[in-house]
């Protein structure tokens, strides 16, 4: 062989390892960033009292406005869609699990002869709980206490009521809901040989309308992008920073939730990612590149102070994980861009105090769900 043959191959085999070296080290570079190894025992993150919530499946488009944070001072609508996210209800108190109340609901009273004990009042219950698309429910006055309670057995009810919610996310109620609502308290006073006291149905529906408009107006869902700036992330990668911040895993693959602080637990914020990606059954070699980061402004009490908690996570996410905080369009956001936003929230939870729809209020977590 001669030199230059030799030197030739020389050059050859150089040049084949440069680019297996090079295409090994952009592999590398590019590849989903995971989660760090440690032995120290794994300790679940959570704040004292908080108790994780299963945060709910996307939500179907309704007719109250869904907002997106952007950079402008006033909220914009969002078109719902397979981003629109629920957060689970945030509570404050001891509560019932339902409770009749005439500021959202169509209230019917039962007046009985005589009372009645649970059992037979859960026997002639309905089967279904909605009267079409709106929550429906009766209760019951206890005998011993007074109070009013869904039925339960072992107790006596001096007396019932059933109620129809006004308004939620899907609109007002209608007459034909309202006449549903009619048969199906009917046929419950029927049972128990009760006699229902009925609203006028064209008051409550144009309550109903009333109620909805507000709600439309005073509805804010604020959503933000993390996008990676480089390498993306794996599952694992995105649950250990999220972890770090306070989040606790969803009862969904790709959720996490940020529990309340406050008595009652619940949860304040909602951090999303590719479903498809989190089931991997590999999951340490899928790709993330964006993080949904969403609250649900009348679902969480204004003393948890929610939009601040988002700022201060989405810092910490982007310095942790080197991402770029953007709008739902893809469109980064600079810091001075949340001051407005920050301001017209305030403005939003006053409105809402003055109509008795509190956020993270009872009536406010069923009539913005």
């Amino acid at each position: 062989m001669s030199t230059l043959q030799m030197s030739l191959a020389v050059i050859g085999a150089v040049l084949l390892a440069l680019i297996v070296a090079w295409n090994a080290w952009t592999s590398h570079k590019n590849a989903p960033r995971r989660a760090e190894r440690s032995d120290a025992p794994r300790q679940e993150p959570a704040f004292d009292g908080a108790v994780p919530l299963a945060d709910a499946p996307p939500g179907a488009a309704g007719s109250f406005a869904q907002v997106a944070a952007s950079g402008e001072s006033d909220f914009a609508p969002a078109l719902p869609g397979d981003d629109a996210l629920v957060l689970p209800p945030t509570s404050h108190a001891s509560e019932r699990r339902y409770a009749l109340d005439a500021l959202i609901d169509a209230v019917a009273p039962l007046v009985l002869e005589h009372a009645h004990t649970g059992e037979a009042a859960l026997a002639a219950l309905p089967p279904t709980r909605r009267a079409g698309s709106k929550p429906f429910a009766i209760e019951g006055q206890n005998e011993a206490t007074g109070q009013w309670e869904m039925p339960a057995p072992g107790q006596r009810y001096r007396a019932f009521q059933a109620g129809v919610q006004l308004a939620n996310r899907t609109g007002a109620l209608n007459e034909i809901e309202f006449s549903e609502f009619v048969a199906k308290t009917q046929a419950f006073a029927d049972e128990l040989g009760a006699a229902p006291d009925f609203p006028d149905m064209l008051h409550e529906v144009a309550r109903a309308r009333e109620l909805d408009q507000f709600a439309s107006d005073h509805d804010a869902q604020l959503a933000f992008l993390l996008r990676a700036r480089q390498a993306a992330w794996s599952p694992g990668y995105v649950h250990q920073n999220a972890a770090r911040a306070g989040f606790v895993a969803g009862t969904l693959p790709g959720r996490m939730v940020l529990p309340a602080i406050g008595e009652g637990g619940g949860a304040v914020l909602t951090l999303a990612f590719d479903t498809q990606a989190a089931l991997s059954d590999d999951p340490e070699q899928s790709a993330v590149r964006e993080l949904l980061l969403s609250l649900d402004v009348a679902q969480v009490h204004r003393s948890e102070q929610p939009f601040a908690r988002l700022r201060e996570v989405a810092r910490l996410l982007c310095e942790s994980m080197d991402a770029v905080l953007c709008d739902q369009n893809g469109v980064p956001l600079p810091a001075m861009a949340m001051d407005p936003i920050a301001a017209d929230l305030e403005l939003l939870y006053d409105q809402l105090d003055g109509r008795d729809l509190s956020a993270g209020s009872p009536q406010a977590r069923r009539v913005f769900s």
